[in-house]
């Protein structure tokens, strides 16, 4: 019966770090570029309570044993990298991809992060930054002498000269992508940073080599499913409340056998 004890200790414990995730989840519906994490679980090892030796023959028929659970675990924390709602803006340097990649930014340490949040704005020198501040990479500068800025669907940024009226090539967005998108390292404010498991940045121009195409004007939303969320949160709290339920039939029975030797 102690064993029951920490069974269902151990899956109030994993049900309670799954709706930290779920949690978390809901609290980033609205932030744009954010991907929903999930739980996975893994059962614990098994305590052989009764063993039987000897292999079964066509003769003989061994009983399996009994062997007794010890609980659950979360394994680990799963990034679902799908793509989110694209919502309409209407300012110049929103871009959104529709489709595979990452923006690439560098970081004031130096480092290059990767985001899908594109959400972007002048700096006072011009230069295309995120909301942090960060600049995208590559860098492109946008001259103030020029107007109606545009952005391609394959990256290529262009401008027109308020004089002459000429088109100007401004820079060349790139994306990347990865072997493998969930080994990313989230960092918070929708950044990412590569890892051994993600595999290194592939880059290429968009709507190249399986890359996504980029819409200006628009913003990629949260891959959050609000309706879909709460029904998680009350699976998992169904759960939580009867490993709780089973703590107390537990100790129940636990009280039961004290009061026999009385």
């Amino acid at each position: 019966m102690i064993r029951g004890l920490y069974t269902a200790a151990a899956g109030m414990v994993a049900q309670q770090q799954n709706i930290d995730v779920i949690s978390n989840n809901i609290a980033n519906v609205n932030t744009n570029g954010f991907k929903k994490d999930r739980a996975e679980f893994q059962d614990l090892v098994y305590q052989s309570l009764n063993y039987t030796a000897g292999a079964t023959t066509e003769t003989t028929n061994n009983p399996t044993g009994i062997d007794a659970g010890l609980g659950v675990r979360v394994s680990g924390i799963q990034k679902n990298f799908s793509e989110g709602d694209l919502k309409q803006t209407g300012n110049l340097f929103d871009i959104a991809i529709q489709g595979n990649g990452f923006f690439q930014i560098t970081t004031p340490t130096g480092e290059t992060a990767y985001t899908r949040n594109g959400g972007f704005k002048l700096d006072s020198e011009g230069t295309i930054v995120d909301s942090q501040g960060f600049k995208l990479e590559p860098e492109i500068v946008i001259p103030s002498d020029l107007i109606k800025i545009s952005i391609g669907q394959d990256g290529t940024v262009t401008g027109q000269n308020a004089t002459s009226g000429d088109i100007t090539p401004l820079g060349q967005i790139t994306l990347v992508n990865f072997i493998n998108p969930a080994g990313l390292a989230p960092q918070g404010d929708s950044l990412y940073l590569a890892t051994d498991v993600s595999g290194d940045p592939i880059s290429s121009t968009p709507g190249l080599e399986g890359m996504g195409t980029i819409r200006q004007g628009m913003i990629e939303g949260s891959n959050v499913k609000l309706v879909t969320e709460m029904v998680n949160l009350i699976t998992a709290q169904r759960g939580y409340e009867a490993n709780s339920k089973s703590i107390n039939t537990t100790d129940s029975m636990l009280q039961t056998v004290n009061q026999l030797k009385r």
